[in-house]
């Protein structure tokens, strides 16, 4: 099964994809809170599991009330 190409995007892109700056998304990278893989010194990111995770994020419960 091949990739298609653009499937696969940088740190960079996926910056503007959700519109977040950069150092924000190293911080959730860093902290494990989205779906990525490190090649060598670079993190890359499956659009379709970026999608997914945004939608996953959407169904969440909220938190009760105190």
């Amino acid at each position: 099964m091949e990739d298609k190409l653009g499937d696969i995007l940088t740190i960079e892109e996926l910056s503007a994809y959700l519109k977040i700056p950069e150092s924000t998304l190293y911080k959730i990278v860093r902290e494990g809170k989205i779906p990525s893989k490190k090649v060598g010194r670079h993190w890359r990111f499956r659009k379709e599991a970026i999608d997914n995770w945004l939608d996953q994020m959407g169904r969440k419960e909220p938190e009760p009330e105190k």
